[in-house]
């Protein structure tokens, strides 16, 4: 089934699945065995509630809380009333006891009660009866000062959550037709066969939550009717919890190092602080993310060791793979080499540019065949930040320089130019340009001729780039370069026209002695990224360009890039160390292009500045406190005043408190700066629905 993890595209394993359309899906030879155990565990995972929640709120297990902060009493004036009420109960009752109050008291059970039942000689209906009346009496004065005292808030407020904690949960088991465990949504369209192989798979423990996330994916094809109902259901009959495997076989990756839900797609970055700038209904939950929220685009800043890889790159990375696992998502992971962005087992291609033990390449033209589609976006990665935002002017000159070059070199030698024939065609070396105008004669391509004509006549004037993008190309033609990029057929180049199918890339680029062309080589990645994703066929699969350190990258041809994936279902997630590595102008674009914004902690008071910016102000309710001096007018009261002033220390005054409603920033540049603690992070949320998360102060930690 294609797009549903199990086709993949051409060249990108060592056993490449055809792109062609099937009934269905190729299965491995080998699915990876799982080993029989008590499937408790998963059963309880599925069943867990996971009630609808805000935006960013990690819904496994969450109980909803109110919207508004109630107004509760402070917990230690709580439990001091609570203790006086008890101990006037109890005098109260001491009193009634030894008749210090007279005989008052008795005075309801003298009119409540019959004579003859109050004078009677049985002792033991007189000790009852009195007895009772007394029970009843203590039972009054104890609702009385239970009332008083507020015993019921004390008992929800400090015993309560010690006793659910101490005492062990057990979930009561839902009812057969609502149970996940018994797929009822299979059974209710006449796959009963299918959902008991399925169910005894998980009770036997041989279903992973990767498994039940795959086949669920798969069962949605079924229902939108790209595959058959006879098709799903002989598959998962014959193959159980392995049926509809990714094509690499894999059912997990390696090892998991954050938290996952895949039955609602979140991975867990944090714990949002119990802050009172956070909204009350965030205060102490989970913070999860997933596509939903991705699909708006993250950008994470923060200066080098604040955590933008080991807790947010890393963690996304790691789900967005499991979501390629069960046919959800595509991702591309593009970092240093050995940044730690994942094992080389968690994904399908590794390109390790610069690597001569790298088994795979990257095609620098993007997998197109059209010379002006692949102008355009190696222009974009070779001069994109030599473009004066908004204007893009020497991008457009340069896509024209190197279309009139692409163009004729493809219809002579039916293939684009290696890296050192395009330095050469750019550089205007006589040899290439006379035989590439040689072949073209010989072929009688006219259109093609003029093209050439008009690039040889702009070579040599002043407001030519092809010397600058000349010099841009020489970046790449490096020793350390020599095996990659080839264009002849030789390499297994990888293409981001795979993104139709659930791929997991991880793409390494050279920092070290070359930061100049791994900018470019992300810039690469970043266009064909965003030129891909627009002409896609199966939008339902999500893909994610996640970007390591994105220095150099942010352009003003990205940024309009930035803005068209949210139609196409797909995002990037950009870190960077500062803001200041993004031109002035753009700074204010890329913040409103992406829906999720976080400043991490350690962040500048300019970048601070930014954020504050965009994320606007709000309307809070300030209280202005007066002490304002009492005079005294009377001789009698200028004496109780000297008296007051000698205990106290202080001048007896009269406090005067004003609301009043003011617009405030959310979160200022200051606070930013210099009050969020390490290992915190403000972040703030937007879903592809439109719903919105205010700033929120979370704890990466927890």
């Amino acid at each position: 089934m294609d797009s549903d993890g199990t086709r993949d595209a051409r060249g990108t394993h060592a056993n490449p699945v055809p792109r062609a359309r099937s009934v269905m899906p190729p299965m491995p030879t080998e699915a990876p065995s799982a080993r029989p155990q008590d499937g408790s565990a998963f059963l309880t995972w599925l069943r867990t509630p996971r009630p609808e929640a805000v935006p960013g709120v990690w819904r496994f297990g969450y109980r909803p809380r109110p919207a508004e902060e109630p107004d509760e009493v402070p917990g230690r004036q709580l439990l001091t009333g609570a203790l006086i009420a008890f101990l006037v109960g109890w005098l109260v009752w001491s009193l009634l006891q030894n008749g210090y109050l007279g005989a008052w008291w008795a005075l309801p059970f003298k009119l409540l009660v019959p004579d003859s039942w109050r004078y009677t000689t049985n002792e033991t209906w007189n000790f009852a009866l009195y007895k009772g009346y007394e029970l009843l009496i203590a039972l009054v004065i104890m609702v009385a000062v239970g009332k008083l005292g507020r015993w019921g808030e004390v008992w929800r407020r400090f015993v309560t959550p010690r006793l659910h904690r101490s005492l062990p949960q057990q979930p009561a088991a839902p009812a057969p037709a609502e149970d996940p465990v018994e797929w009822p949504q299979l059974r209710a369209a006449g796959a009963v066969d299918a959902a008991e192989r399925l169910a005894a798979d998980a009770r036997a423990g041989v279903m992973r939550d990767v498994d039940h996330a795959r086949i669920l994916r798969a069962w949605q094809g079924v229902r939108s009717g790209r595959f058959s109902l006879a098709t799903f259901t002989g598959t998962v009959l014959k193959d159980g919890a392995a049926a509809c495997v990714h094509p690499s076989g894999a059912r997990d990756l390696p090892a998991r190092n954050a938290r996952h839900d895949l039955l609602t797609g979140q991975v867990r970055l944090g714990t949002t602080a119990d802050d009172a700038r956070n909204p009350y209904a965030y205060r102490g939950t989970g913070l999860g993310l997933d596509p939903e929220l991705l699909g708006t685009s993250l950008v994470a800043v923060g200066p080098a060791g604040s955590g933008k890889t080991g807790t947010v790159v890393r963690p996304l990375a790691e789900s967005l793979c499991l979501h390629a696992l069960a046919g959800r998502a595509a991702v591309v992971v593009v970092g240093a080499a050995g940044a730690g962005l994942g094992p080389a087992d968690a994904y399908d291609v590794v390109v390790q540019i610069g690597n001569p033990e790298s088994v795979y390449d990257l095609d620098l033209y993007g997998g197109t065949t059209d010379p002006d589609e692949a102008a355009a976006v190696l222009a974009e990665a070779l001069v994109g930040d030599l473009a004066e935002p908004h204007q893009g002017g020497d991008t457009r000159r340069s896509t024209t320089v190197l279309a009139q070059l692409l163009g004729p070199f493809r219809a002579v030698h039916g293939r684009f130019p290696s890296v050192p024939e395009l330095r050469q065609l750019l550089d205007g070396a006589p040899a290439p340009l006379a035989a590439l105008r040689t072949g073209l004669q010989a072929s009688g391509q006219e259109s093609l001729l003029r093209e050439l004509d008009a690039r040889e006549r702009q070579m040599g004037n002043p407001g030519d780039v092809g010397g600058i993008l000349a010099d841009r190309v020489a970046l790449l033609d490096r020793p350390a370069f020599a095996a990659f990029f080839d264009t002849s057929g030789q390499s297994r180049p990888f293409s981001l026209k795979a993104l139709d199918h659930p791929v997991r890339v991880r793409i390494d680029l050279p920092q070290r002695g070359h930061a100049d062309a791994s900018r470019m080589l992300a810039r690469l990645v970043l266009a064909q990224f965003t030129a891909s994703v627009a002409v896609r066929e199966d939008r339902s699969l999500f893909a994610c360009l996640v970007l390591d350190d994105a220095t150099g990258v942010v352009t003003p041809e990205a940024v309009r890039g930035i803005q068209r994936l949210r139609s196409g279902n797909a995002g990037v997630v950009l870190t960077l160390r500062t803001l200041d590595d993004v031109p002035r102008p753009l700074r204010g674009p890329l913040l409103g292009a992406t829906g999720c914004r976080m400043a991490l902690s350690g962040l500048t008071p300019w970048d601070g500045q930014d954020f504050a910016e965009v994320w606007g102000k709000e309307w809070i309710e300030a209280r202005d406190v007066t002490d304002r001096q009492i005079i005294a007018e009377t001789p009698a009261g200028k004496v109780l005043h000297a008296v007051r002033q000698v205990i106290t220390g202080k001048a007896p005054t009269a406090r005067a408190v004003t609301v009043r409603q003011v617009e405030r920033e959310r979160w200022s540049a200051s606070e930013l700066a210099h009050g969020v603690p390490p290992g915190h992070a403000v972040l703030s949320l937007t879903s592809v629905k439109g719903e919105h998360a205010p700033p929120l102060l979370v704890d990466l930690r927890g």
